[in-house]
């Protein structure tokens, strides 16, 4: 080869090689087998002027907040740098590779909070991926400008809660446009609405409306149509203080984590969700609680008492989740 072919292939390749970097890391990233919901909406005086979230419902913190318990951290701000950095490594520690982290598009709190976020849990180790959650003026479009925005953090796992308040005709647009390694998954159970809107997967959130019974159905139904399947496991349910819904999903003293873990693992899932590390308001947490009176807490679960209750769902989904790598699949 002459010279000057030589020179001139040299300065194309250079030039091109950022791009066969990125190409390149994102083809070799490790795939993720289990995500966590994180929500960072929580305020407190101290750190963001007043109270958020905790005194939802008529709640009146610090002495009531909307949730059925107690978090062992105490009231805290989704803000504070200390708190945020403390549970990510937390929710690394249990083995989990993602966390979903809940976003209420441009300009909201969770939005401003989203970089310090974003931070602490690649600090720790952690995939992040976005919560899309149906925030006023929510649209197709508005989700396609709202990926290009989130990959801007380095966001390619983006979940769709309630994707029905848009047509599939509209989202099948929208998510023809989205490239790799960009995966939009929707909250649906109901896998021909989710693969006409041409998502990527589904996962179902709700562990009231989709508990385990339905998971092998779902993923059997997500595969035949191309999709990926990422069922939502969870401990239980209870926001009759955070919104007065009736409805209660006992945690039977652990049983039902474990049953849910149970189906999961055995439904042909590629990943498994978990609703969630601190959805307080909803009573679906994992995020250590300590006991307090007026309030539920995990004392009893798996036979724990005392400090070892407080840790009971974090330690129980650690080794839930080293279950799910030993079985690869």
């Amino acid at each position: 080869m002459r010279p000057p072919l030589l020179a001139a292939l040299l300065v194309a390749v250079l030039a091109f090689a950022p791009a066969l970097a990125s190409a390149s890391a994102d083809a070799g990233a490790p795939a993720v087998r289990s995500a966590i919901f994180y929500y960072p909406w929580y305020g407190t005086p101290s750190h963001d002027g007043a109270f958020q979230h905790w005194q939802q419902n008529g709640s009146r913190p610090p002495l009531q907040i909307a949730s059925a318990y107690f978090p062992a951290r105490g009231i805290y701000s989704s803000a504070d740098r200390v708190v945020v950095a403390a549970q990510m490594r937390e929710i690394a520690g249990t083995g989990l590779d993602e966390a979903v982290v809940s976003w209420w598009g441009r300009g909201s709190p969770e939005d401003s909070r989203l970089g310090l976020t974003v931070a602490a849990a690649r600090a720790a180790g952690l995939s992040v991926a976005a919560h899309v959650e149906p925030y006023p003026g929510r649209s197709a479009t508005a989700v396609e400008r709202d990926i290009a925005y989130l990959r801007r953090f380095g966001i390619t796992d983006v979940y769709v809660y309630g994707p029905d308040d848009v047509t599939a005709e509209e989202w099948a647009t929208v998510n023809d446009d989205v490239e790799a390694p960009v995966r939009v998954f929707a909250q649906t159970g109901r896998v021909g609405r989710a693969a006409a809107g041409h998502f990527d997967g589904v996962y179902t959130y709700d562990i009231l409306g989709w508990g385990g019974g339905t998971f092998r159905r779902i993923c059997t139904q997500a595969h035949a149509a191309g999709l990926l399947c990422g069922p939502s496991v969870g401990p239980g349910y209870d926001a009759r203080r955070a919104s007065g819904d009736l409805r209660v999903k006992p945690r039977r003293f652990g049983a039902t984590y474990d049953a849910m873990w149970h189906a999961a693992l055995t439904s042909g899932a590629d990943l498994v969700t978990l609703t969630s590390y601190n959805e307080w308001h909803e009573g679906t947490q994992i995020e250590p609680a300590r006991f307090r009176r007026g309030y539920r807490s995990y004392e009893g679960a798996w036979g724990l008492y005392g400090n070892d209750a407080e840790m009971a769902y974090v330690d129980r989904t650690a080794r839930w989740v080293a279950r799910l790598e030993e079985r690869g699949g």
